[in-house]
C-alpha cells in the first residue's frame, strides 16, 4: 500500500489573501469596505493563534461506495469509556501554510514642499522589522552606510556602522486598524545621500524579504535608475510590470532655487530631480501550524473486540485513510464490518472514513476491530493534495497485547553490550589486517581513475561515484587510526614510537580534524603591532580548539592589508617587523597551533615603469622584467604567454609558465617555510591561473595544509538564486582536481546558499537534488573549507556580509559538518565568543572530521536537521526539530537563536 507523501506539508487550497490597501490612490479618495476588514481581522486572527483558516471542503469521490455503519457506536463509545487503555499515544502534525499580502512603498512630501517623507508598510501580521541604511552620492563602493540622526525614527536601533533596524507600528491611518503596520522616514532633498536601501525582516520567523532576490533601493538621483533592484521606477518593472506604479510628480520649482550658488554643491545634485510614487509589491509569509493526532486502544469487555479512538484538532474536514495488517510485513487490508461512520472502500485495498466534528474543536472517530489483529494502519488526508504521515511513512498502531508491550520503550535494553571476546592480539590483528585492506582498495580505485586509458573511456559520472568510494573508505581509515590511537595508554607508547613521523598521504590535506581561524580583518594592519596583539591572543585561541591560524599577507604591498605585493623577500609590512611575525609564529607553535602564511601570487606591483611609462619592470630580489607578466593583459603590456586564468586588473598579473617565475616562486615559498616557520599557505585569488602551477608550488614546500580562494558569483535566474548550484561548485571542483588535490579551496558554494536559506527562510535550499550537502563540501568534503565570513565578505569591507544576527547558525551548520571549518577574528572576540567555543568543543569531543558521514534529516522551508557521524545531531532555523531516539538517546547539548545541537549518549 502506497501513499503520497508532501515534504514539506504545504496546503494547496486556495491561499488567504489580504484584499484591502491601506494607502489611498495618489489623486483619488480611496473608497473602503467594512467587509474587508472584518473579514482581514478574522483572517489573521487565526493564523496569530497557529491554527489555520480552511477555505476548501473535502468531497469524497463520486464512485466509491458508501458503507452502512454499525447502530451499536453510541455503546461503542460508552464501552470505549469504562474499559482499560492497552496503548495511548500524541503524535505531532506540522504543517505549514502561505499568507499573501502586500508590502507598500510611498514616497511623497512630509510636513511641507521642500520635506519628502518614505513609508514602507505591510498588511500581513507579525513582528516586521525595517532593515535599512543610505548611499551616499560620493560613496560608490559601499551600497550601505548610516543615514544623518535626523532621519532615524525613533525607537530605531543601529546595526553596527552600516544599517539601522526600526520596527513597524501600527498604522493609525488604516481605516479598522486591523494588522497593518508601517514606518516613516522623513528626508531632505539637499543632502548628499543618493538613495535608501532596505530589506523587510519578519522576527516571529526570521525570514528576510528582499526585491527580485536583491535589496530593495529607492533611488534620490537619477543616475541609479538603471539598477535591478530599483522601486518606484518610472520605466518597465519587469516581472512586476502588472503592478501599479503611481508617480507623483514634484513641483520643479522645488529645485530650482536651492543651493544655486553654493560652492559646496555636489556635482550628482544636477540629476536630482526627486519624483514622488506608489507602489505595491506582492509577499507571501510561511505560518506555521502546529496540531497533533491521539490515538488510544482499548479493549471491549463484553464482545473482545479491540477499540480504537482517534481524535485530532485539525480543523475543518479530516479523513482517515487506514487499513489494518496481520504480521510483521504490515500490508494493507481492508478489515471486516462494522465501520464508523461516513466510510468508503478505496480500490479495494483500504478504507477512508470521515472523523466527525466534536464542536468546533477538531474530529473523533471511533473504530473497531476484530481480534487477532497486528496493527492498525493510517494516514490523515485534509484535501486531495494534503497527505499528513508520521516521519514521512503511515502511522501504525499496534493492536495486540504482546505487540503493545514491545513496542514500549525498554529502559537499558541496549546497555551492557559487550564485543566479541576477542583477545586483545586476535583484534589487533584483525584491524591491521583490515586497514591494510582498505588502503589496498584505495590504492587500485586512484590507480583506476587515474589511468590514462580509464580517463577515456569511463565517464565523469563514473569517475565521481569512484571518487565519492574514495572519501568513504578515507573516512573509515580515519576512524580505525583515531580509535586504535585512543584506546593505547600513554606509557604503552615507546620512544621510538613517538619519533617516528605521521605517513605522509599528499601535500596539503592536513589531518581532517584541523579548525581554522582567519587571524585578522580588514582593519588590523592599522596598529601598526598587529602580529604582538595576535601574539597575546595565542593562548585563548588555543584553549578554544583551534588547530591553525591564518595570518595576513606578510610582504611589503602598495596596499596597507598587504595584497598589492611588491618586493617579496621584504617581510616588514604595517602587520609588524619580520622579526615580530618570527615571534608570533613561533608563539602559535608553542601552544600546538598550525599557522598559514597567506600567499598573493597571481599578481605583483612593480618597481619601475618601462619605456612607455608601463609600470611592469619589478626591483627587489626577484628583479623580473616584462617577461614576467602575462600577454593578454592591455594595462601592464607583458611580454609572457597568455593568462591561464582571469585577470586581476588592478595589478600586473604574473604568468606562471615562465620557468624561471615558478623556479623563484618555489624558493620563495620555500623560504619562508624555513624562515618564517609557516606550515602552509592561504592562496589568494587562484582563479587567475592554473592549478596546475599550485601542484608545483605545494610540491615544492611541502605545506601541513593549503587552501585557495576560488571566488565567483553563484548561479541566479532573474535575480533569483537558483536550487540548483551544481555548476558553481564544479567550478571550484576543477580547480581541486587541477592542484591534484594537493590543496582544499573555500567553499563559497556553502557561504551563499547558506545566505539565501537563512535570509528568505529557504532552508529546503541546504540539501541538494540527491539529499547531500549543496555545496562543495557535498562532493568533496574533505577538500572543502567552509566559512561564512572573512576579511573580503565582512569586516569594514562588506562586500557579501553574512545575514545579520543569522552567524550562530551559520557556525552551528559548518562547526557540526564535515569539511574544514574557517572561523572569522570578527566573530570569536565578540558575543559570539562562548557560542563558538561551545561548538568547537562539541565537534572536537564528537572527532567531528572533514570526511564525517551526514544524513540530512530534513530540509523544509523553515528548518533544517541532519545527524553527523550518528554522534551529532543539529537543527538550523525557526521551524520544529527533535531528533528520533533509536539505537542511541539525545541529549541537547547546545541551543541559541533558531539553531540546537543534540549530542548522542
Amino acid at each position: 500500500m502506497s501513499t503520497v507523501s508532501i515534504e514539506p506539508l504545504i496546503h494547496h487550497c486556495r491561499r488567504a489573501t489580504s484584499s484591502s490597501y491601506p494607502y489611498p490612490h495618489p489623486s483619488t479618495r480611496f473608497n473602503y469596505s467594512p467587509f474587508h476588514s472584518s473579514y482581514l481581522k478574522k483572517l489573521l486572527s487565526s493564523h496569530s493563534h497557529g491554527r489555520r483558516a480552511f477555505f476548501c471542503n473535502f468531497n469524497p469521490p463520486p464512485r466509491q461506495l458508501p458503507l452502512r455503519a454499525s447502530s451499536t457506536d453510541t455503546t461503542f463509545v460508552k464501552t470505549y469509556e469504562s474499559s482499560g487503555v492497552l496503548f495511548k499515544e500524541t503524535f505531532p502534525l506540522k504543517q505549514t501554510t502561505m499568507v499573501e499580502g502586500k508590502i507598500f512603498i510611498r514616497l511623497d512630501h512630509g510636513k511641507d514642499e521642500r520635506h519628502w517623507q518614505l513609508t514602507v508598510g505591510c498588511d500581513l501580521s507579525g513582528k516586521w522589522i525595517l532593515h535599512w541604511g543610505v548611499s551616499y552620492i560620493h560613496d560608490v563602493g559601499n551600497e550601505w552606510d548610516q543615514p544623518p540622526k535626523g532621519m532615524i525614527p525613533s525607537g530605531s536601533v543601529r546595526i553596527k556602522d552600516y544599517a539601522i533596524e526600526t520596527p513597524l507600528k501600527k498604522s493609525s491611518s488604516f481605516f479598522g486598524g486591523s494588522s497593518f503596520q508601517e514606518v516613516k522616514i522623513d528626508l531632505d532633498p539637499k543632502s548628499a545621500i543618493a538613495a535608501i536601501n532596505f530589506v523587510l525582516k519578519d522576527e516571529e520567523t526570521g525570514a528576510w524579504y528582499q526585491h527580485r532576490g536583491r535589496d530593495f533601493k529607492v533611488p534620490l538621483v537619477d543616475y541609479l535608475l538603471g539598477d535591478g533592484n530599483i522601486v518606484g521606477r518610472r520605466k518597465g518593472l519587469g516581472a512586476l510590470g502588472h503592478l501599479s506604479n503611481m508617480f507623483l510628480k514634484s513641483e520643479e520649482s522645488d529645485f530650482k532655487d536651492q543651493d544655486s550658488n553654493s560652492e559646496s554643491r555636489d556635482p550628482g545634485e544636477e540629476n536630482r530631480t526627486i519624483e514622488g510614487f506608489y507602489e505595491e509589491l506582492p509577499i507571501a509569509k510561511v505560518v506555521a501550524c502546529h496540531n497533533s493526532v491521539n490515538v488510544s486502544v482499548r479493549k471491549c469487555p463484553d464482545t473482545a473486540k479491540t477499540l480504537l479512538y482517534m481524535e485530532t484538532d485539525l480543523l475543518g474536514d479530516v479523513v482517515v485513510h487506514w487499513g489494518v495488517c496481520r504480521d510483521d510485513a504490515k500490508n494493507w487490508e481492508v478489515p471486516a464490518s462494522p465501520y464508523p461512520p461516513d466510510t468508503v472502500v478505496f480500490k479495494d485495498k483500504a478504507l477512508r472514513t470521515r472523523l466527525q466534528a466534536k464542536g468546533g474543536q477538531g474530529s473523533q472517530g471511533l473504530f473497531t476491530l476484530d481480534e487477532g489483529l497486528q496493527g492498525f494502519l493510517f494516514v490523515l488526508k485534509q484535501n486531495e493534495n494534503t497527505w499528513l504521515k508520521c516521519m514521512g511513512n503511515d502511522f501504525y498502531i499496534p493492536l495486540s497485547s504482546s505487540i503493545i508491550s514491545s513496542a514500549l520503550p525498554r529502559q537499558g535494553q541496549s546497555e551492557g553490550l559487550e564485543t566479541s571476546g576477542k583477545s586483545a592480539g586476535e583484534n589487533e590483528g584483525s584491524l591491521s589486517a583490515y586497514t591494510n585492506g582498505i588502503i589496498k582498495e584505495i590504492r587500485n580505485l586512484v590507480s583506476d581513475i587515474s589511468s590514462e586509458k580509464n580517463q577515456k573511456t569511463k565517464s565523469k559520472e563514473a569517475q565521481e561515484s569512484i571518487l565519492q568510494e574514495i572519501e568513504k573508505l578515507a573516512a573509515e581509515a580515519y576512524s580505525i587510526f583515531r580509535s586504535s590511537i585512543s584506546t593505547l595508554p600513554e606509557e604503552a607508547v615507546s620512544e621510538s614510537e613517538e619519533l617516528k613521523p605521521p605517513t605522509k598521504i599528499s601535500s596539503g590535506t592536513g589531518t581532517g580534524f584541523e579548525i581554522l581561524c582567519q587571524g585578522f580583518n580588514w582593519e588590523s594592519n592599522k596598529s601598526g603591532r598587529w602580529y604582538m596583539e595576535l601574539k597575546e591572543k595565542a593562548e585563548e585561541l588555543s584553549s578554544l580548539g583551534f588547530t591553525v591560524i591564518w595570518l595576513p599577507p606578510p610582504t611589503e604591498s602598495v596596499s596597507p592589508e598587504g595584497y598589492m605585493p611588491k618586493d617579496l623577500y621584504n617581510l616588514n609590512s604595517r602587520y609588524g617587523t619580520i622579526d615580530e611575525l618570527k615571534e608570533v609564529v613561533e608563539k602559535f607553535h608553542e601552544v600546538g597551533i598550525k599557522v598559514l602564511g597567506d600567499a598573493v601570487l597571481n599578481h605583483r606591483c612593480a618597481h619601475y615603469q618601462n619605456q612607455n611609462g608601463v609600470w611592469n619592470i619589478f626591483g627587489g630580489r626577484l628583479n623580473w622584467d616584462d617577461r614576467a607578466v602575462v600577454a593578454d593583459d592591455p594595462h601592464f603590456q607583458g611580454r609572457g604567454n597568455k593568462s591561464s586564468g582571469d585577470n586581476f586588473h588592478a595589478a600586473p598579473n604574473i604568468d606562471h609558465s615562465q620557468d624561471f617565475v615558478r623556479k623563484d616562486i618555489k624558493e620563495w615559498l620555500c623560504w619562508l617555510r624555513n624562515e618564517i616557520g609557516y606550515d602552509g599557505w592561504r592562496l589568494d585569488f587562484v582563479r587567475g591561473f592554473w592549478g596546475g602551477y599550485v601542484k608545483d608550488y605545494l610540491d615544492a614546500s611541502e605545506p601541513y595544509f593549503a587552501v585557495g580562494e576560488y571566488w565567483d558569483s553563484l548561479s541566479y535566474t532573474y535575480g533569483e538564486m537558483d536550487h540548483n548550484q551544481d555548476a558553481h561548485r564544479q567550478r571550484i571542483i576543477d580547480w581541486i582536481n587541477a592542484t591534484n588535490g594537493t590543496a582544499g579551496a573555500f567553499d563559497v558554494t556553502t557561504k551563499g546558499i547558506l545566505h539565501s536559506a537563512l535570509e528568505r527562510c529557504e532552508y529546503w535550499r541546504l540539501s541538494d537534488q540527491k539529499g547531500k550537502p549543496p555545496g562543495v563540501v557535498g562532493w568533496w568534503p574533505s577538500r572543502a573549507v567552509t566559512f561564512i565570513e572573512n576579511h573580503d565578505t565582512g569586516s569594514t569591507q562588506g562586500h557579501w556580509r553574512f545575514p545579520g544576527g543569522k552567524e550562530m547558525q551559520g557556525y552551528a551548520y559548518i562547526l557540526t559538518h564535515p569539511g574544514t571549518p574557517a572561523v572569522f577574528y570578527d566573530h570569536i572576540f565578540s558575543l559570539c565568543r562562548s557560542e563558538i567555543g561551545g561548538l568547537i568543543s562539541l565537534r572536537n569531543r564528537n572527532k567531528i572530521h572533514c570526511r564525517s558521514t551526514i544524513i540530512i534529516t530534513k530540509a523544509e522551508r523553515d528548518v533544517y536537521a541532519a545527524i553527523i557521524d550518528e554522534k551529532v545531531a543539529m537543527k538550523i532555523g525557526p521551524g520544529h526539530y527533535e531528533p528520533q531516539s533509536g539505537p542511541q538517546r539525545w541529549s541537547l547539548a547546545m541551543e541559541g537563536s533558531d539553531y540546537k545541537v543534540w549530542e548522542a549518549s
